[in-house]
């Protein structure tokens, strides 16, 4: 099993950047995915969830209106784009995919020990 996140790196504020998350070796169209981050010194934090149909997203109130979750299936991908980046936003962002169909706790709540989890990416914006 493996979940790899890419497209990590340096942005100026208001800039944009996309991640994107591959993943592998499981039945990945039955799983809920969402992203995560976590900065220096601070808790994990579910910051977008999306359930397996893309019927269904989450986005916590920090990231509401600049970033968008999406998902592609049939490559087995999920990605963020971020729109308007802001020095907040500066941490390691970590995808995963769960088996539950619902997106607002598995953000709010999230847990490592469940489901699968990539190794994150640094995203770092400069102000």
């Amino acid at each position: 099993v493996q979940v790899v996140e890419s497209g990590g790196g340096l942005v100026q504020a208001g800039g944009s950047l996309r991640l994107s998350c591959a993943a592998s070796n499981f039945s990945f169209t039955w799983y809920s995915a969402g992203w995560f981050r976590q900065a220096p010194g601070k808790g994990l934090e579910g910051i977008s969830c999306i359930n397996k149909d893309a019927d269904n997203m989450y986005y916590s109130d920090s990231v509401k209106g600049r970033f968008t979750v999406s998902r592609d299936n049939a490559k087995k991908m999920v990605y963020l784009q971020m729109d308007n980046v802001e020095p907040g936003d500066t941490a390691r962002y970590y995808c995963a995919a769960s088996p539950t169909s619902l997106v607002e706790p598995m953000c709010v709540n999230p847990k490592p020990s469940y489901g699968y989890w990539g190794r994150g990416t640094q995203v770092t914006v400069s102000s």
